[in-house]
């Protein structure tokens, strides 16, 4: 079967190209892949009952399905160059910041009208963080919250399923370059392309690397961000979450100067289970529900690691760290601060005493058995950090989830269109190490889909 246009993958730059691409070329034929389920058919089991984690199922409902591993976060919108990728280094920082409010337009326009547009302009927290040594990134969020977030997917499912052909379940695996366009193979079977989108996201990394190497493609080693979830009253952070709902803020260790920042804040929200490629994480999400509100918040704690000689694998370091936390903890391990400083694993009990109560059925443990001291120490320095703009922060029953790890893609070598040395083949969002959020990723897809419809002419 022949097709002008296939994507792989059904994340945000799958879907955005994919309805630019019906909206602006309604004639162009146009297949998606993915190798997850529909959206209404995306459903983790773990129900804190009778399954309280990861039973790792064939494909993982909280990272493939439609609307990607996105689909059941907070639903967070950042606007802004400062943070969540290096799109505007390959289309120009005003067109990047142009297409993510173009994106953000779509949105309210498909059930996320009425949803709270956040902005750090101006914030008094600015000066209250640098006098205290932290940095608050510039940026305006638009939350939808993990409920709001759902109906916008599902309306944008619902325009485009009639007029673009999705294969759910369907896992590309291999693409060859033919003459004129592609063939995208899955299983024995094949497609033909005369244009093919790459959009397959952190959990296609391992799989965008391999086509790499086959296509002789070449690639930049990546980063890996390696720390924990940390799990608080709302009220210790609701001065900031009420203003700015979420606040990228940036510490420089003392000790190793090394870069700490605050990753995906969730006022009212809750903690969950990851799995990407059989390795259980730990993420959060929220919601714009205030019956399905809680009495925490939670944010991650991150620190980047970048390896380029003689070692380069990046994410392979940051999946032997998840892998050892699983193999102590069967999955997430939790710990209290205050265990963690006294340099003790935290029990049932204590974690049961405590005055939070947590919102993940974790496994009490010892982080400082999992995470290397630099980064764990870079990790406590940040928490006390924060206590001086947040005071209760660094309290003993502070809970803290790990391991908390963000694979990203090799970078791709990609040109001024997101165009690989192969004409036609464009590699877009998270699976291109370019974007790392929902915001830029989705506007690479709007932009590649103007480029194609372009080059059709």
């Amino acid at each position: 079967m022949k097709y002008d246009v296939v994507i792989i993958g059904a994340g945000p730059g799958g879907i955005f190209s994919a309805y630019e691409l019906m909206k602006k070329a309604p004639k162009l034929k146009v297949l998606v892949f993915e190798t997850g389920n529909p959206l209404d058919k995306r459903h983790c089991p773990i129900d804190g009952k009778k399954v309280k984690s990861c039973i790792k199922c064939p494909t993982c409902a909280i990272m493939n399905g439609f609307g990607g591993a996105g689909a059941f976060s907070d639903g967070k919108y950042n606007i802004t160059n400062d943070f969540g990728g290096t799109l505007y280094q390959y289309i120009g920082k005003d067109k990047a910041l142009e297409l993510m409010r173009y994106v953000d337009d779509i949105n309210m326009s498909h059930g996320g009208e009425g949803t709270k547009m956040f902005s750090t302009a101006g914030s008094e927290f600015k000066k209250v963080c640098m006098q205290n040594k932290l940095t608050l990134l510039d940026a305006s969020v638009r939350h939808l919250g993990t409920d709001i977030n759902y109906i916008v997917l599902e309306n944008l499912y619902n325009e485009m399923k009639d007029k673009i052909e999705f294969r759910f379940r369907t896992p590309v695996t291999k693409i060859e370059a033919e003459k004129d366009g592609y063939k995208v193979y899955y299983g024995d079977e094949y497609v033909e392309a005369k244009k093919c989108i790459v959009s397959v996201g952190r959990s296609g990394s391992k799989w965008i690397e391999e086509v790499c190497k086959e296509l002789n493609i070449d690639t930049l080693s990546n980063r890996v961000d390696i720390g924990v979830r940390v799990e608080i009253p709302a009220a210790i952070f609701s001065h900031l979450t009420d203003a700015l709902y979420e606040s990228k803020i940036v510490y420089r260790t003392e000790k190793f100067e090394d870069a700490v920042r605050t990753f995906c804040m969730n006022p009212n929200g809750i903690v969950v289970n990851e799995n990407t490629n059989g390795i259980v994480t730990v993420n959060g999400h929220s919601f714009e529900d205030p019956s399905k509100k809680t009495e925490n918040t939670n944010f991650a704690l991150l620190v980047s690691k970048h390896f380029s000689e003689p070692f380069k694998d990046s994410n392979g370091y940051g999946e032997s760290i998840a892998r050892l936390s699983n193999m102590l903890g069967g999955g997430v391990i939790v710990q209290r601060f205050g265990d963690l400083e006294r340099g003790r694993r935290s029990n049932a009990k204590r974690i049961e005493e405590g005055t939070i109560r947590p919102t993940l059925d974790a496994t009490p443990g010892d982080l400082s058995l999992v995470l290397p001291k630099r980064i764990l120490d870079g990790i406590i320095e940040m928490i006390y950090a924060l206590d001086k703009i947040a005071p209760g922060t660094a309290n003993d029953d502070t809970l803290l989830y790990g391991v908390e790890v963000k694979f990203y893609n090799m970078e791709v070598k990609l040109d001024e269109n997101l165009e690989t040395s192969y004409k036609g083949l464009y590699i877009i969002g998270d699976g291109s190490g370019v974007t790392h959020s929902l915001s830029h990723a989705s506007a690479s897809g709007v932009y590649v889909a103007g480029k194609i419809i372009e080059s059709i002419g």
